[in-house]
């Protein structure tokens, strides 16, 4: 059976926010990003203590945001809000509010997993610039040259690694269903990535490359190319290459936690405008096929979030990472000319950032988070919340506005 998951929406975040200094940010458009892969185990410990405050590292405490979210997750019919501030790569407050299920009285704690939805395409996008750095492949290397041996549309032969990372590479918006319904048939079977980019490569483009589609398939299209030239999963080398040398130990696939043990958020769908939000068991039920992999599958704790999103605002800032050399951190950061979107992130103005800003928000329908990176005041922003319609949205949209008021005055 299909997964109800399986939605074609976009995930990124440009619309202009409220004036005046510490409004919130709008990080509404036409969707919320889509998201794919049955449920999947992390890696090791979130790191941070049940109480939202004391961390287990012995950093010094931080502020409470838990007063904050709470009215907004209330007014809104959140099961769960939660939020952080990082300063450069201290996270200097954090706060957790709500039940990991409605209808069941567990409360969430600050160091849960969220699904990230779209915001994994900039970690995809990280691991391409990985690759690139050692050599392996180059943003300009072509699906022809990818692909060899393939049946390629002529309209994509050359379409660029970087383009795909932009959606600028002529990918479908939707993908075509009966490409999802091997998707879906496929399952986590070895293959299933390059089974369902090879069916859209075979097929003309949606639109002209160059023109800039929000397009998931886009970045299922990178992903299985890192498969071939490496020999390993997507999954694998986000784990050994990304997630292993930033300590992110909470991180793992698909929806977190165990079917019917409250061990982690759930996921609640809200079936009708106005409907009460049903919890969704960890499941294939519970995202969309695991080969949408590349453009949303990770589930994160907050704080290990926050690991991979320092390294992009340390990268923003010219401070050297390590882990992908400067040069290859500006192509991911900087959209072409006459765009507004990377690799993986929106870039926009703000005045409350003191000039440029990243963001992205995902969502696979049962989740909603959002990140803003403000490279000049060296401040990064994170909400997240365990349910995904409009509401949800608006909701985290909300919280932003205090946040930034008092740590980005």
């Amino acid at each position: 059976m299909r997964s109800p998951r399986w939605r074609a929406l976009a995930g990124l975040i440009l619309v202009a926010c409220s004036s005046g200094p510490g409004a919130a940010p709008s990080t509404r458009d036409a969707g919320g990003g889509t998201d794919g892969a049955d449920a999947g185990g992390s890696i090791g410990d979130a790191g941070i203590g049940g109480d939202g405050m004391a961390l287990r590292d012995g950093s010094p405490a931080i502020d409470d945001l838990a007063p904050v979210l709470e009215p907004i997750r209330s007014a809104n019919g959140l099961p769960a809000l939660a939020g952080a501030v990082w300063s450069g790569p201290q996270m200097i407050a954090a706060g957790v509010t709500g039940v990991r299920k409605l209808g069941d009285p567990t409360p969430a704690e600050l160091g849960d997993q969220w699904h990230l939805g779209s915001d994994t395409k900039a970690m995809t996008a990280t691991l391409v610039g990985i690759y690139v750095d050692r050599g392996a492949l180059a943003f300009g290397d072509t699906i022809s040259t990818l692909f060899v041996g393939e049946t390629i549309d002529p309209g994509y032969s050359a379409v660029t690694v970087l383009e795909l990372l932009q959606h600028r590479g002529g990918a479908p918006q939707t993908i075509p269903q009966d490409i999802v319904a091997q998707m879906v048939s496929d399952g986590s079977a070895p293959g299933a990535l390059g089974n369902a980019v090879r069916a859209l490569i075979s097929r003309p483009p949606a639109q002209a490359p160059g023109t800039f589609v929000y397009a998931n398939a886009g970045y299922m299209i990178a992903g299985a190319a890192l498969e071939r030239v490496t020999g390993r999963t997507w999954e694998q080398l986000l784990v050994s290459d990304l997630f292993l040398p930033l300590d992110m130990r909470s991180c793992g696939f698909g929806a977190p936690g165990t079917a019917g043990v409250v061990d982690q958020p759930r996921g609640h769908d809200v079936p009708s405008p106005g409907a009460t939000p049903v919890p969704i068991e960890p499941g294939p039920n519970a995202d969309n096929p695991p080969a949408l992999g590349p453009a949303g599958t990770v589930h994160c704790s907050l704080a290990d979030w926050g690991k991979f999103l320092a390294l992009h605002l340390a990268g923003a800032r010219g401070v050297a990472t390590g882990l992908v050399t400067p040069a290859t951190m500006r192509t991911l950061q900087t959209p072409p000319p006459g765009g507004d979107y990377a690799c993986g992130w929106g870039v926009v103005d703000r005045a409350w950032a003191g000039g440029t800003a990243l963001a992205h928000s995902g969502s696979n329908t049962l989740w909603y988070v959002t990140a803003w990176l403000a490279p000049a005041k060296d401040l990064t922003f994170a909400v997240v919340t365990n349910r995904g319609d409009d509401i949800a949205g608006t909701a985290t949209d909300q919280a932003f506005g205090p946040l930034i008021q008092r740590y980005a005055p």
